[in-house]
């Protein structure tokens, strides 16, 4: 199995939780910490091509900065993804997570059927 990006938030339960998934299921990856290394609006927008997935997919829905920043109404209002991706590289909490970032996909949260199917 090729090495894989792990971008993380370590105090986050269901990140620790993907973490030993990854490591019981022997996944080699490079750990990322979101919030001191933030990923960038041209790599969210490129991981965002990779995944096939909606922008929204990429906010951290349940975190207080999206809340305290309103987010959903900007986006329900009509966000362009150039402006969400600038928005998303602003803060690594508002980002959702865990992210994994392989060479021909990118798994957005921990769903472990999602992973087993490209990881193992």
């Amino acid at each position: 199995m090729a090495d894989v990006l792990f971008v993380e938030y370590p105090k986050c339960s269901t990140c620790r939780r993907a973490k030993a998934w990854l490591d019981e299921h022997g996944v080699s990856y490079t750990d990322r910490h979101i919030v001191e290394d933030n990923p960038t609006a041209d790599e969210l927008a490129e991981w965002q091509a990779r995944s096939g997935l909606p922008v929204r997919r990429f906010f951290n829905t349940s975190g207080r900065l999206y809340r305290e920043r309103n987010v959903k109404a900007q986006l329900d209002a009509g966000m362009s993804d150039v402006e969400a991706f600038a928005l998303l590289a602003e803060d690594g909490m508002l980002v959702k997570r865990p992210i994994v970032v392989g060479e021909d996909f990118v798994l957005v949260g921990f769903r472990e059927a999602e992973w087993e199917e490209k990881l193992c």
